[in-house]
């Protein structure tokens, strides 16, 4: 029976990082992962690019029940950290828009680089390799674990948890994390997907699956509800892309929202964030000649599609036929005008749903924060056991948020294991 002083389930970004660091500390690591190749979600990322880290990590970039968890952790290992190791690989990055940094060449630099870091720390790893069962165990040596495998039998100090969530299942994602945690005495915050496309009822998009592909700046924002005993309400606002789908919303702004949205809640989406519409048709009114079509369409930002124009029109009119398209804007009452502005500067829609976790980027909720250590990922029910990364309620923002918090949960953990022989 062969035996470490850690066991890490899970080679993704958190797990693998949590390895070598530990290795390189002295201790015997294994990593197993049931996964033919490894960290298939490093690869796929950021448009194969990975999107690695973010320049800019608060606390307040993440969503939990326990928002004040990832605060030690993110301290503790920071991007600046992280890109001094890639730098050290000589990995070449660049930074896009709001700090978000990416690989020059591939994704696969950062897998070859943590592979590389766990070698250095004499990590074993064995993939394809499933776990059947862990048992928490007072056996002689001080292993504290035995886990049932596909190569046998392993005894373990220390277990660390780093299997992710149920995103992107055709890559192999399962809630086995999760699972277990509940068959070890723990609790979960409600699974949902995140950072994902919303859908609407067919019959109610149907006059917008037809602008499928435009994409156009906005603000969107949903309320939300405080987690703490003051149950406080409060909106939250995105300033990003929007993209049209046949199905519903999608793009940056959407996926953004998509954390915070719960069913049956609407979102207000600003078309035209730059100020009011209803404003700028009235001012245009005065002495125009102009039909209606031609001031909205020149009223609307710059770069906004005709057809966009004309559909917007379209749906407007059909409440209020005195907005059809060829109506002469001086004849055009203000109260009109008004309602076709704010329409568009407060748009108010009802998701049916989400496109799910095949196309959400990550898992919202997990393994309760209240019941573990925020210093050192450890339970708090089960000495010696560890959750990192996704599998935890630590959900974070587009744009490296999630990745760093891969980075941070696992450096804490992996500074606070220990030999089972010190």
């Amino acid at each position: 029976m062969q035996q470490f002083d850690v066991v890490v389930i899970g080679a993704g970004a958190a797990g693998l990082f949590c390895a070598g660091i530990a290795g390189q500390r002295g201790l015997k690591v294994l990593v197993i992962d049931h996964a033919e190749k490894v960290a298939e979600k490093i690869r796929i990322s950021g448009g194969g690019r990975c999107n690695f880290t973010n320049k800019e990590v608060t606390p307040a970039n993440f969503l939990s029940e326990n928002p004040h968890f990832c605060r030690s952790a993110l301290a503790g290992y920071t991007p600046q950290d992280f890109i001094g190791l890639i730098e050290r690989h000589g990995i070449a990055w660049h930074e896009k828009h709001k700090g978000q940094l990416f690989c020059d060449r591939r994704a696969d630099d950062i897998i070859q680089m943590l592979l590389k870091e766990c070698e250095s720390g004499g990590v074993t790893r064995w993939q394809p390799c499933g776990v059947q069962q862990l048992r928490p165990t007072n056996v002689e040596a001080g292993h504290r674990f035995e886990l049932d495998t596909d190569q046998g039998v392993v005894q373990a100090h220390q277990v660390v948890i780093a299997t992710g969530g149920l995103s992107i299942p055709k890559i192999g994602a399962t809630d086995f994390g999760q699972k277990l945690a509940l068959q070890l005495g723990h609790t979960l915050v409600p699974l949902r997907p995140a950072l994902v496309p919303l859908t609407f009822d067919a019959g109610e998009w149907a006059p917008w699956s037809a602008l499928s592909g435009i994409a156009l700046p906005v603000d969107v924002s949903v309320n939300v509800e405080s987690t703490g005993r003051r149950k406080q309400s409060s909106s939250v606002h995105f300033l990003e892309d929007l993209l049209l789908t046949h199905r519903g919303l999608s793009g940056p702004a959407v996926l953004q929202i998509s954390s915070y949205w719960r069913p049956g809640q609407s979102l207000t989406i600003d078309i035209a964030p730059q100020g009011s519409l209803a404003e700028a048709l009235k001012q245009a009114k005065a002495g125009s000649r102009k039909q209606l079509s031609s001031a909205w369409a020149q009223a609307l930002p710059e770069g906004a599609p005709q057809r966009l124009a004309q559909t917007w029109l379209e749906q407007a009119a059909l409440k209020t036929p005195a907005l059809r398209a060829d109506a002469l804007l001086a004849e055009v009452k203000d109260r009109d005008l008004e309602a076709l502005g704010q329409s568009a500067n407060t748009w108010s829609i009802t998701p049916k749903g989400t496109e799910g976790y095949a196309k959400a980027e990550v898992t919202a909720g997990g393994v309760n924060t209240q019941e573990l250590s925020s210093q050192t990922l450890e339970s708090k029910k089960v000495p010696g056991l560890h959750f990192i990364g996704e599998v935890v309620d630590v959900t974070g923002w587009l744009g490296g948020y999630n990745f760093q918090w891969a980075w941070a949960s696992a450096a804490a953990c992996a500074r606070a294991l220990v030999r089972s022989h010190p």
